[in-house]
């Protein structure tokens, strides 16, 4: 049965709602009357809501409808899409461990369901697709010569997504710096910088002094895309925009402003080089470290993202200013004591 947001071309299938990008655009989207749905794997068949009763199991969920399954399952996404204008596609590898097995054939599917259910194929980009030919200010269509083995899968996942295109799935494209936010775990903010969990006391720089670094709040990018999400229908059937974000001129100002607004709380903070050292002595047993060190080299050369495209097209990019981001960061990180969890709410 067609709902109410079906027939008027508000339906769409977030994969990867349990991260923090996918989270935040099914938040934004449910909050603009669409009708969402989410495939997941960390649910009971017998907890997933079905198409005509969805019920939420908790507040973040609210007007999200529940699917059990797994991307890499192609038939289960083509059943989740039926019905459906768009596919964000924001799933990674559990762990980002399997990438060269689990990435591209995890978008083949969408693509199948995608052209299935005639829908529009949302990717979040990363920057990991340049090498230094691009650098530094890098537009849509600067040369892609990645020098890192994740760079050249993602480089072949947004080549599939081009060749669709061809085909009558449409796509659209938003890449952006290393991310950050009150629900975004799996980040250098909260891996690097600080310790999620703990009162800010001491702030790690990974970068050089000197060396810019591309950084994009999630709620500003997920704001972002539901807006060209909107306008889909007037993009190019495969279209890509970059976000400026916050742009660190000189690799400094991230952890000043977090050292900032810990001041404001009452938190002293400290900062200090990152352990780059431990990180070498540990990658060889673990995966973490060894995804960290594949991409240093953005933390010692700037790549600077052009956004006159995305400006262009929504007359603005949107944009929390840097205190206030990473306050609501920080305390949805639990990094700013007792209370400072209310901070997370979205601006």
């Amino acid at each position: 049965m067609a709902t109410k947001s079906r027939e008027t071309g508000r339906t769409a299938l977030v994969l990867g709602v349990s991260g923090g990008i996918g989270g935040e655009v099914a938040r934004q989207l449910t909050d603009a009357g669409w009708h969402v749905r989410a495939l997941q794997r960390g649910i009971n068949a017998a907890d997933a809501t079905s198409a005509t009763s969805a019920t939420p199991a908790t507040a973040a969920e609210r007007g999200i409808e529940r699917l059990h399954g797994d991307a890499m399952d192609r038939e289960a996404v083509i059943h989740a899409a039926q019905g459906c204008d768009v596919i964000v596609h924001a799933v990674n590898p559990p762990g980002y461990r399997r990438w060269a097995e689990l990435v591209l054939p995890m978008i083949d599917n969408t693509l199948a369901a995608a052209q299935g259910a005639g829908a529009t194929v949302v990717l979040p980009g990363t920057v990991y697709n340049f090498g230094p030919e691009a650098l530094p200010l890098v537009g849509e269509d600067a040369p892609q010569q990645p020098r890192t083995r994740k760079g050249a899968i993602r480089v072949a996942l947004e080549q599939r997504l081009e060749a669709a295109a061809a085909r009558g799935a449409r796509s659209i494209i938003v890449r952006a710096g290393d991310f950050f936010g009150p629900q975004v775990g799996n980040s250098w903010l909260a891996q690097g910088f600080v310790q999620r969990g703990q009162p800010v006391r001491t702030v790690r720089e990974p970068g050089a002094r000197g060396v810019g670094h591309a950084w994009a709040y999630v709620p500003d990018a997920a704001r972002a895309i539901c807006e060209l999400i909107g306008m889909r229908a007037t993009l190019a059937p495969f279209a890509r925009f970059h976000m400026a974000g916050h742009w660190d001129a000189d690799g400094t100002q991230m952890a000043a402003a977090i050292c900032r607004v810990a001041q404001r709380h009452g938190l002293h903070a400290r900062r200090k080089p990152f352990p780059w050292p431990l990180i070498y002595a540990a990658a060889p047993f673990a995966t973490t470290p060894r995804e960290m060190l594949e991409v240093r080299y953005l933390w010692r050369e700037a790549l600077q993202l052009d956004n006159a495209r995305l400006v262009a097209t929504l007359g603005r990019e949107p944009h929390t200013p840097l205190d206030a981001a990473i306050e609501a960061t920080l305390g949805g990180l639990g990094c700013l004591g007792e209370g400072a969890h209310m901070l997370a709410a979205t601006p």
